[in-house]
């Protein structure tokens, strides 16, 4: 049986502190390695803050973080949901990023290195939210 958690709170940049603290928190009971739990960081960092950006711009709404520990194998699924407009960041290409700074696009960066540091990454669209799933064994 997986250990599930949930938290809602408004999309907004200045929460991004509080929702990376109540993961840890979790991730500290679970034994979370400390290479994995960082690189959980930079993903919520990523992810909420491309919500709070863009999700329901210009106004606010809601996000909420569902974590479920995983035990066999051991690891943990965080899933990104709101109800602002439908985005699938998995649809967008990754970046070349052997070209140089200066000749890649800017942006698009940030999912690219999430896609990167976990091992799953899946999005949904269920009735009027985006469901977005990282997962990351340890």
């Amino acid at each position: 049986m997986n250990d599930i958690h949930e938290i809602t709170v408004d999309a907004v940049l200045e929460n991004i502190p509080a929702v990376t603290d109540w993961v840890n928190d979790l991730l500290e009971q679970a034994d979370c390695p400390m290479k994995a739990q960082l690189q959980l960081d930079v993903a919520i960092d990523e992810l909420f803050s491309n919500i709070a950006r863009y999700a329901y711009a210009p106004q606010t709404g809601k996000a909420t973080l569902r974590l479920a520990l995983l035990q066999q194998p051991a690891g943990v699924a965080l899933t990104f949901i709101d109800q602002g407009k439908p985005y699938d960041p998995l649809a967008k290409v990754d970046p070349d990023v052997t070209l140089s700074a200066e000749e890649r696009a800017i942006g698009g960066l940030g999912i690219f290195l999430v896609k990167k540091t976990m091992d799953d990454m899946t999005y949904a669209r269920q009735e009027d939210s985006n469901v977005l799933t990282i997962t990351k064994l340890f």
